[in-house]
C-alpha cells in the first residue's frame, strides 16, 4: 500500500517494511513510532503490532501496478537496513524497483554500516537514491563515509532533526542535501547558524540544498506550531534537488 505524503521532497511512500528500533538521538521523539500507535488505534493493517518491525511482502508489488512515474520515499515508517531485515528481503525490494523503472525511490537510512555491507559487491539500481540520515556530529556524520563508498546514481543526505552544529563536511561523492529542524511538543532547538553552515558548504561544493522546514522552533528562537515558522530561510526558500547523474 502506497500512500500520498506530505514530505516536501517526495511524492508518495512506500512502506514493504514497518516499525523499527531506536540507535541514536535523532530517533529519541520519532514521527513514525507516533504515528503507528495511531495506526493500531484504527485497526490499520500492518500495524497490529505497532511500531515493532514487521516485514509485509503483500506490499512488495504496489509499485509496480502504478504507471504513472512517481517518486517513492521507501519506508518512511521504518528503517530498510534494519539489522532484523533479511539481506535477501532487501534483495526483494531491490527487484521490484529495477522492474519499476518508471519510478524514482528514495532510500534513507540510520544503519549505514549495514547499509555499506549490502552495496559491497553490488550497485543501486539507477532509479534508486541512497540516503543517510545525519543529526549530529557523533552519530550523524560518520554515516556519510559509509554512504560515499555506496555506487548510487544519487547519495543524500537528510540533515534532519538537526540537533547541533555539524561543523565541517566533506561533501565528495554527496548529490544532495536536506535540512530540517524538529516538529512535535517536544521538539529540540534548531539554530539559524547551524543551517547557514550547511547551506555555504553545499553552495561551495556545488550540491543541491533543500530546506525542509523550521520545525517547533522559528528563526527567532521562540517555539510555535511547525505551520507558522514555515520554510523559508534568510528571508526564501530552498527547494534544490539533484541533478541525475548519467
Amino acid at each position: 500500500m502506497a500512500t500520498i505524503s506530505r514530505i516536501e521532497w517526495t511524492e508518495q511512500t512506500w512502506n514493504p517494511t514497518v516499525g523499527c528500533t531506536k540507535i541514536s538521538p535523532g530517533c529519541k521523539h520519532c514521527y513514525a513510532e507516533g504515528m503507528a500507535a495511531r495506526l493500531k488505534a484504527m485497526k490499520t493493517p500492518g500495524y497490529e503490532n505497532g511500531f515493532k518491525l514487521n516485514l509485509l511482502p503483500q506490499r512488495l508489488q504496489d509499485p509496480i501496478k502504478r504507471k504513472t512515474p512517481t517518486t517513492y520515499f521507501v519506508n518512511s515508517m521504518s528503517d530498510l537496513f534494519h539489522e532484523n531485515v533479511p539481506f535477501f528481503y532487501i534483495d526483494q525490494v531491490f527487484d521490484v524497483i529495477t522492474q519499476a523503472k518508471q519510478h524514482t525511490f528514495q532510500i534513507l537510512t540510520k544503519r549505514s554500516a549495514r547499509m555499506a555491507e549490502y552495496f559491497q559487491s553490488k550497485a543501486a539500481p539507477p532509479n534508486a537514491w541512497i540516503g543517510v540520515s545525519v543529526e549530529d556530529q557523533k552519530h550523524g556524520v560518520p554515516r556519510i563515509d559509509h554512504l560515499r563508498n555506496v555506487s548510487a546514481s544519487i547519495r543524500f543526505l537528510s540533515v534532519e532533526p538537526l540537533l547541533d552544529d555539524i561543523g565541517k563536511l566533506n561533501l565528495t561523492g554527496i548529490h544532495w542535501v536536506i535540512v530540517g529542524g524538529e516538529s512535535g511538543p517536544k521538539a529540540r532547538l534548531m539554530k539559524p547558524e547551524w543551517v547557514d553552515n550547511i547551506r555555504e558548504q553545499c553552495e561551495s561544493a556545488n550540491v543541491a540544498f533543500f530546506f525542509k522546514q523550521w520545525g517547533g522552533w522559528g528563526a527567532d528562537g521562540k517555539k510555535r506550531a511547525k505551520k507558522q515558522n514555515g520554510r523559508e530561510l534568510n528571508g526564501r526558500t530552498w527547494n534544490e534537488m539533484p541533478l541525475i547523474q548519467q
